[in-house]
């Protein structure tokens, strides 16, 4: 049948020829062609005994690896797709690495024969393609942009197929009008430190927000403890009180619980969750601990799993050469950064300091790799329309922990996750829903040096001194190494004394008495334990219940908690105006220790020392470890008042859920928001709306 001139196949056909999509293609052509030509041209140079041949004969080889990419990519991308999980990261490697294997065998000029000598060329040539358009992008993850976009083209295409819509298309999708709620995680980045970079300008997309009024930013208090998951618990399911540390002990199985680790992660999910999580009603959780009751869950702790078939963005990103690939050659680079830096710090005798190599040097490349994915994915889920996404990005936390929060280092990682944020903001005209943008950290980091380093012993050690001698022997492990090898409770014999860290927060419990013990009964075992750890100078405070209730003491003087009671020097003081609400909240959970201890924190620097080796820590109080950051569309009301811990988090994410028509407030919550008026944001002396919160720190 006959298409009108001015029909919808005309308006097609002139949008597709209108010269700047055709400027984009040539210019994309150009550079893919250059791109190969000089990736072929050195790997053919580095290859022993290759006969030479002239431009020509390369530029032949260079159409025939486009034509070859071409026919194999579509196959090879379905095969990913169909195999998910390892499969697609093990074929996504390979794809790559196929297709230029079978473009050398095709070659007229045969310059090289055998396959031994064919795989290693074609795999030379994947590295150096991924390293030159690294180079060629100089930072501004133009090429990932292109392949998400084409992504989500692709995807938002054949959604409209299976819609009813016609099998082929030429005209982009148009953007999506419903609203939609994107919220990025930006793991261990507090207030202070955004704050700054921002300032100096290192940020140009959260700076560009906040300058141009799209965007306001404050500080949220994290309370304690101040790790991912107790934030995560309260933020994603408003349940932050049943996670007292990263790690805990239970008295009533007898079982050290791990919070990243998945089979303990799943065993807290459930008494975390009502099923009126963050996520519900169709909401997508990437890359977090818990799954907010999402729908979707993608690389969540909780839920462990690799993303199967039904996730297009984990199979595109694997078959892509500018997804896994790159990122592979790129974490490389990552490790060989990382031993540069460390050299750095040790020449230099930058204090304070910790090692760096061992896991943290896969750790780092991962978290890079992981950050691609995790994007590609957010990607995939903007293109299908899901109401609310929910992603954590950690690269920035890893750095943090070995470097030191404000290092170089831990700010070019901050540099590189604001140009994905950038990134995301590019795709939301491909998006099938209009995505408003938040951004919110967990928790932040504070530095110092660690109690090992400035005390010559560890917690454990000082423990021992300060309690009656026995013969079992505390678990040895390394906290990194906890993390990841599971303890044999209850079959091996546990300490009496089992002290268990995160960051500079550390539960002790006494293991042969079951339900939490008082001070009366501490000191009956071990007389010395209570007032020889308060008297430690590495040990700020030591939380311990009594009769009135738990008393936190210090050096020279406790507080009783409930009223506030303080006899001497009030040993709180240092940790700020939060500091007894954080504790008797904290003294709340289900699995506190009998003991709880925080380390000490220097009045001047706000440094603490951290019961790991670790230089940045958190899970305690003390210093920018509890000062969390909220950055939001700039008309958007805070009602939850000053964001006193994480719950409160959830309850405004929620409002802002009801607000886009996502959410139906649940009665309780209708009732707390009549109750409650809209607190506005501050203002500066012209009345405009303070966008960049005033520091905290003098």
């Amino acid at each position: 049948m006959a298409v009108e001139p001015g029909g919808t196949r005309g308006a097609e056909l002139r949008a597709l020829f209108a010269w700047p999509r055709v400027l984009d293609r040539m210019k994309a052509v150009v550079r893919n062609g250059v791109t190969t030509f000089v990736v072929l041209t050195f790997t053919l140079w580095l290859m022993p005994g290759v006969r030479a041949t002239d431009v020509i004969d390369t530029m032949g080889l260079v159409v025939l690896v486009a034509g070859v990419g071409a026919v194999l990519r579509p196959l090879l991308l379905a095969g990913v797709t169909a195999l998910g999980g390892w499969g697609a990261m093990l074929l996504g490697v390979a794809a790559q690495i196929i297709v230029m294997v079978v473009a050398l065998e095709l070659d007229p000029s045969k310059r090289l024969s055998g396959w031994p000598t064919v795989g290693v060329a074609a795999l030379l040539a994947v590295v150096c393609a991924a390293i030159f358009d690294w180079m060629v992008d100089s930072g501004t993850e133009g090429s990932f942009l292109k392949e998400a976009r084409r992504l989500m083209r692709a995807i938002r295409r054949r959604q409209d197929r299976q819609g009813g819509g016609r099998m082929f298309s030429l005209r982009r999708p148009v953007p999506g009008t419903e609203p939609g709620l994107l919220v990025v995680q930006l793991d261990g980045v507090s207030e202070p430190v955004l704050r700054w970079a921002v300032r100096a300008g290192n940020l140009p997309t959260i700076g560009r927000w906040l300058r141009t009024g799209t965007h306001a930013m404050r500080g949220w208090h994290t309370g304690l403890p101040s790790t991912t998951p107790a934030a995560q618990a309260g933020i994603l399911h408003g349940a932050s009180r049943e996670i007292p540390g990263f790690r805990w002990y239970e008295k009533d199985t007898g079982k050290l619980m791990v919070s990243n680790r998945p089979r303990d992660a799943a065993v807290i999910e459930p008494r975390l969750s009502d099923g009126r999580g963050l996520l519900r009603d169709g909401g997508v959780s990437i890359g977090n601990a818990f799954s907010g009751d999402a729908v979707t869950n993608l690389l969540t702790v909780s839920h462990a799993a690799l993303p199967g078939r039904s996730a297009r963005g984990w199979a595109a990103f694997m078959a892509s050469p500018f997804g896994f690939t790159r990122a592979l050659v790129l974490g490389v680079g990552e490790v060989f950064t990382e031993l540069h830096q460390a050299r750095l710090q040790r020449r230099r005798n930058l204090q304070p300091r910790v090692s760096r190599s061992g896991v943290f040097l896969a750790l780092r490349p991962a978290s890079v790799l992981l950050r691609d994915v995790n994007v590609s994915l957010v990607a995939e889920q903007m293109a299908r329309g899901a109401p609310v996404i929910y992603c954590d990005l950690v690269d920035y936390d890893e750095v943090a922990h070995h470097a030191g929060p404000a290092r170089p280092e831990s700010m070019r990682q901050l540099e590189s996750l604001d140009r994905m944020l950038g990134v995301l903001e590019r795709l939301r005209p491909e998006a099938a829903r209009a995505y408003r943008i938040v951004v919110l950290s967990d928790h932040g980091q504070s530095q110092g040096t660690t109690f090992r380093q400035r005390y010559g012993e560890t917690l454990d050690e000082a423990v021992a001194r300060f309690s009656a001698p026995d013969p079992a022997d505390a678990p040895s492990a390394p906290a990194e190494q906890e993390a990841t090898r599971e303890p044999d409770f209850p079959s091996r014999p546990v300490a009496p004394v089992l002290v268990v860290s995160s960051g500079n927060l550390a539960l002790i419990y006494l293991t042969r008495y079951p339900g939490r013990l008082d001070r009366e009964h501490i000191d009956a075992d071990y007389p010395q334990l209570v007032s020889g750890l308060a008297g430690h100078p590495g040990i700020g405070l030591v939380v311990v219940r009594e009769s009135d209730g738990p008393v936190a003491y210090g050096a020279a003087g406790s507080q009783r908690l409930v009223d506030g009671t303080v006899q001497g020097q009030d040993p709180l003081l240092p940790y700020g105006p939060h500091a007894r609400a954080d504790l008797l909240r904290h003294q709340e959970s289900r699995h506190v220790g009998d003991l709880v201890l925080i380390s000490a924190v220097d009045p001047v620097t706000d440094e603490v020392c951290a019961f790991e080796e670790l230089v940045g820590s958190h899970g305690g109080l003390g210093g920018w470890q509890t000062e969390g950051m909220l950055v939001h569309p700039a008309e958007w009301q805070i009602t939850q008042g000053d964001l006193a811990g994480p719950d409160a988090v959830h309850r405004q994410l929620v409002e802002w859920l009801a607000l886009l028509g996502l959410r139906t407030p649940e009665p309780r919550q209708q009732e707390l928001t009549a109750e409650k008026p809209f607190v506005a944001f501050a203002e500066d002396g012209d009345g405009a709306a303070a966008r960049l919160s005033h520091s905290r720190d003098g």
